[in-house]
């Protein structure tokens, strides 16, 4: 079996996590008196997913291109960023639920998904094909992220 490119193996992630970011909107869709706990626990899940994601690019997928392409101010930079602007919006869309307010929830939540959407959109088609045409040992590179991130990839 042919190992997986990094673009297809964390694209296969990215799956992984709006699986579960639907999941809170599920929960929160059943109603009834568990949904609102249903809804933290499912974004809990979802929020761990996303930090393990970004763990893994941060410390394994972008310090690799970094070096195999000596930029450091380039794509992984613009990344990075959207990920702390992520990690705002998912504080503060579990904080919403924490609260018990679906509707301010909803809109953090709508916020969050639009970002993940674009973001996801410039990694896929840009920043992980140049990742595989520049990182020389991509496939040790999948392998370590697999690692990392479990079987949620694929």
């Amino acid at each position: 079996m042919a190992t997986a490119s990094i673009r297809d193996f964390m694209a296969g992630d990215h799956r992984h996590c709006d699986d579960l970011f639907a999941a809170v909107e599920a929960a929160l869709a059943k109603g009834g008196a568990d949904a609102l706990t249903a809804a933290q626990v499912a974004f809990e899940a979802f929020r761990a997913a996303m930090e393990a994601h970004f763990g893994a690019e941060e410390t394994q997928l972008f310090p690799a291109f970094e070096q195999a392409t000596g930029m450091s101010s380039g794509p992984t930079a613009v990344m990075r960023g959207e990920h702390e602007q992520m990690r705002e919006l998912m504080s503060a869309a579990a904080a919403a639920l924490a609260a018990g307010e679906p509707d301010d929830y909803a809109g953090e939540a709508e916020t969050l998904l639009i970002l993940m959407q674009q973001h996801n959109v410039k990694e896929e088609s840009i920043l992980y094909p140049m990742c595989d045409r520049q990182i020389p040992a991509a496939a040790a590179l999948v392998a370590g992220l697999g690692k990392t991130l479990g079987g949620g990839a694929q």
